[in-house]
């Protein structure tokens, strides 16, 4: 009886129909199977990451790709896989936080890395066994299908016909086995082409097994802005970043350059502070405006003028002692996120949520760059990077508060929102100032509509002001006292 049923299945094969069919359920199946079956969800390297498989294309082989979200693929180098099943892993942007210290860096050793590429190759399996059950739903419909054209085409030819051979129990008992033997060869030869397609994809990828990063996965790829600028010597530190510590709004020295004046660096901003304080000269290259992108580390065009990158500046210091960062609130474009609350009755709406966590993602990418450029720095200095501050209180009362006439002013819940999203922003900075060994300082600034305990005045300019939200000169020295604690004061 078994002989009997192979032969009458080796028989189907050999029928041109039933080719047709194989070759019909093999490319749908398959194709269906990659293209229909969702990414699975796993955590590997600190990342929340979605494990499924390229779209198909015309080549018969080709890397296995990382795909960031809002970013770039990136294909993985020297990994050929055979086939169409190609993994691809989607990234959502990397998030440096504690559980996702090891996600761009190679790991001294421990059990993490095995973890993780066993987290991938169990998403892949589940995705595996669900693609498999697509296959086998399209493979059963493409039958189905072709069974019931054959139907019809058999019952409009029998119909001309009499006699035996046109009796409906004979035609339908013919056509059932027929149907069963062909949809049988049809599903057999996909789920056999299906298991080579799974085989060639894990023999092509075991060279992953040595991955230890995403790095390693990847390919590192850095490229730190060129030293710019003729060589500076006799300065103790230098200072980077935007108007904050440029001190916007400050008075200019008598002797400024273009340069100075274009990015309002001030003769109480933070860096003369903070050199007055230690005895010593410190280099104020920050410049109001600045972003790590166009300011840090790429040119910025401001006032007419292109200053060149700060950290190619930064790279022509001899030997600096330390290195003062502040950057995150241009990056994000924080003004418009404030101004956007003032405008509106409720900023807390799902678009601009969505926009910020999308800056926020870019940017913790690019403060990764500048973090890998200033642990790179040949003398080694001491950098501290300075977090952003609140510039208000959710009970603020005052007339900042309400703001211009036309506009609805601030809510406590508003209020509150911006505190909410400059934390994110100062989770970002210190989580990845503290993966580099760097010192963190919280700007230790009281918020607008505080009184001030001292009698100075307040520490942050109100709308009232030129510069809205950045530190009066009072903050500015206020900043300068956590930052020289830090950096230390040189023995007299």
């Amino acid at each position: 009886m078994g002989r009997r049923v192979f032969g009458g299945l080796v028989r189907e094969l050999r029928s041109p129909l039933t080719l047709l069919l194989v070759v019909a359920c093999v490319v749908a199946g398959v194709g269906a199977a990659v293209v229909l079956t969702p990414t699975q969800e796993v955590e590997a390297f600190g990342q929340q990451i979605g494990v499924g498989v390229q779209a198909p294309s015309a080549t018969f082989a080709g890397p296995p790709r990382i795909v960031q979200i809002g970013n770039t693929r990136l294909d993985v180098p020297d990994v050929t896989i055979y086939g169409p099943l190609r993994p691809e892993l989607v990234i959502g942007p990397v998030q440096r936080n504690e559980t996702a210290g090891q996600a761009m860096t190679s790991l001294a050793g421990g059990a993490a890395p095995a973890d993780a590429l066993a987290a991938i190759v169990g998403g892949f399996e589940r995705w595996f066994g669900w693609a498999t059950l697509v296959l086998v739903a399209v493979v059963l419909g493409v039958c189905g299908l072709v069974g019931s054209v054959r139907v019809l085409a058999t019952l409009s030819r029998t119909a001309r016909r009499s006699g035996a051979a046109a009796r409906p129990s004979l035609i339908a008992r013919r056509l059932s086995r027929r149907l069963t033997r062909s949809t049988v060869v049809a599903l057999t030869v996909s789920l056999l082409v299906w298991g080579v397609c799974g085989v060639l994809a894990v023999v092509g990828a075991r060279d992953l097994r040595d991955a230890r990063s995403l790095t390693d996965l990847t390919g590192a790829h850095h490229v730190t802005p060129s030293p710019v600028g003729p060589t500076v010597s006799g300065v103790r530190g230098v200072v980077i970043g935007d108007s904050r510590v440029a001190r916007l709004g400050g008075p200019l020295a008598p002797d400024a350059t273009p340069e100075d004046a274009a990015c309002a660096r001030s003769t109480d901003s933070l860096a003369r502070q903070v050199g007055a304080a230690v005895g010593d000269e410190v280099l104020n290259l920050a410049c109001s405006g600045a972003r790590i992108t166009a300011g840090l580390r790429a040119p910025q065009f401001t006032g007419g003028l292109a200053v060149p990158p700060q950290v190619g500046r930064l790279k022509q210091v001899d030997d600096p002692a330390f290195v003062v960062v502040a950057v995150g609130p241009n990056d994000l474009n924080w003004t418009d996120l404030i101004g956007y609350c003032y405008a509106v009755a409720d900023c807390s709406d799902n678009f601009t949520a969505g926009e910020f966590r999308y800056r926020l993602a870019a940017f913790d990418r690019d403060y990764a760059d500048l973090l890998a450029d200033l642990a790179t720095l040949p003398s080694h200095p001491r950098v501290v990077v300075l977090t952003s501050y609140d510039v208000l209180r959710p009970d603020a009362q005052c007339s900042t508060v309400r703001g211009p006439r036309q506009y609805p002013g601030l809510t406590p819940p508003e209020i509150a929102l911006l505190s909410d999203r400059n934390a994110e922003l100062n989770g970002v900075l210190t989580t990845g100032a503290r993966r580099y060994g760097l010192d963190v300082v919280a700007p230790p600034l009281a918020p607008l509509c505080t009184p001030s305990a001292d009698g100075l005045g307040p520490d942050l300019q109100s709308l009232d002001d030129p510069h809205p939200f950045h530190p009066t000169g009072i903050g500015e020295l206020r900043l300068a006292i956590p930052v020289v604690d830090r950096v230390g004061v040189p023995p007299g």
